[in-house]
């Protein structure tokens, strides 16, 4: 086992590499949320329901992301990460250009299934070589630090593709954010090292679990499965809603596509990576003092971002419901990088890419499959009792379904000192 300290050569690399693994998960939301911001015109063009919606931006992606996801990282845990990670933001960025092709609703979903198998091999092995490359100490940080890619991408993914979509239409959008990320795949190969496995672990070197090994560790720690559960409902409200909040914001408030995208994309973009960085940080810090601080941040977030959430559907001041975006998701981002960090925590080294395939397939099999979808289908169905306020209601529908995640991370704190000792006494043994 490698001490946790290193010298500043050392720590500026493992820096390097985590900025340029974050920017790797950013072009994965860029390329995911892209569709999101475009769906009206597209809705338009191509005659969709909000159901069709919801099957496209949700369940069809979810689908293939989560099913792909395990092969590849059963080939992350033995194989080198660094290439993996690579193919994959390449091939999936191709999908994503070539959308701006399709003449019809099954061709854009194929394409969509495109991207999702791509994107199912960047997370997986992305967090694996994160925690080879930092100590457990600040393990949280650093995969919260990764996960801030996701609200980075939605940033650029809204602001860039609203402006593109409206000057020079959807189809134009779809080439000009998928190209980039082809190019930037060389640049992945050029400067991340694959790192040695194991090295601020108990046990060294880990031996490479077979997917049976890796389930039979996960049977004995039922944290991990309250957490992924627990991560899925809070995944359930962000995807559902987040996926049709620039539909409410044009559709109930009158807004353009380009102000949409700008307004959501700067609010969801940075509320959303300050939160996910403060989670993994804060938790890093109080965890030194009591564990279950990892768990308990992400329940006292969920909850708590809430009230501003539900003003922001309920409001009539449409620039109030803005301001309450920004604490909205700040609260709800803080659960991530600690359960990500916690669930790496309760297995060996050799199982992380597989752990966390585990995770994304609980978390986005409900979160980003179902939650969209729901809202999409609740939407149509309630329109002849709301009129134009069925999207409204459908979306604090799925708000109130989420508030079910604090009862499952709740449970996973209660089991979490003794599975961590668990996994202490097995990395000893090794």
């Amino acid at each position: 086992m490698t001490s946790e300290t290193g010298d500043p050569q050392i720590v500026r690399y493992r820096w390097t590499v985590l900025v340029m693994l974050t920017l790797v998960y950013t072009f994965n939301f860029i390329d995911r949320q892209i569709l999101v911001i475009l769906q009206e015109p597209i809705k338009a063009e191509l005659g969709l329901s909000d159901a069709q919606l919801g099957l496209l931006t949700g369940f069809s992606f979810a689908l293939v992301y989560v099913t792909a996801g395990i092969p590849i990282a059963w080939l992350a845990d033995r194989g080198n990460r660094r290439n993996i990670v690579a193919a994959s933001l390449a091939f999936w960025s191709f999908m994503t250009a070539i959308s701006g092709l399709v003449q019809n609703y099954g061709q854009l979903l194929a394409a969509r299934i495109g991207v999702g198998i791509g994107e199912a091999g960047g997370s997986p092995p992305s967090h694996s070589i994160i925690s080879d490359y930092f100590p457990p100490s600040s393990r949280g940080t650093a995969l919260s630090f990764y996960s801030m890619g996701i609200y980075l991408g939605v940033l650029f993914g809204f602001a860039a593709g609203g402006w593109i979509a409206e000057n020079f239409g959807w189809r134009t959008a779809f080439f000009l954010i998928g190209i980039p990320g082809i190019i930037y795949a060389l640049a992945v190969v050029w400067v991340v090292k694959e790192p040695p496995r194991g090295q601020y672990d108990l046990g060294g070197l880990p031996a490479k679990s077979s997917f049976s090994e890796t389930m039979a560790c996960l049977r004995t720690r039922p944290t991990f499965w309250w957490l992924s559960v627990g991560c899925a409902f809070s995944a359930f409200v962000s995807y559902g809603n987040g996926n049709f909040m620039p539909s409410f914001l044009m559709r109930n408030h009158g807004m353009s596509l380009s102000e949409v995208g700008a307004i959501l994309g700067l609010i969801s973009g940075l509320s959303g990576a300050a939160g996910t960085f403060l989670g993994g940080f804060i938790a890093d810090r109080l965890g030194q003092r009591d564990i279950r601080w990892y768990v308990w941040i992400p329940i006292l977030g969920g909850l708590s971002s809430m009230i501003p959430a539900y003003y922001t559907l309920f409001g009539s001041d449409t620039t109030l419901i803005i301001a309450a975006m920004v604490p909205s998701q700040i609260l709800s981002a803080l659960y991530l990088g600690p359960c990500i960090a916690t669930c790496h925590n309760l297995v060996s080294p050799g199982m992380r890419a597989m752990a966390s395939a585990i995770l994304y397939f609980v978390l986005n099999l409900i979160g980003l499959g179902l939650g969209p979808l729901t809202v999409g289908i609740l939407s149509d169905l309630f329109f002849d009792a709301y009129g134009d306020n069925n999207l409204r209601y459908a979306m604090a529908s799925a708000l109130t379904i989420g508030m079910a995640g604090a009862f499952f991370l709740w449970m996973g704190v209660r089991s979490l000192r003794r599975d961590l000792e668990l996994n202490r006494q097995m990395l000893s043994s090794n």
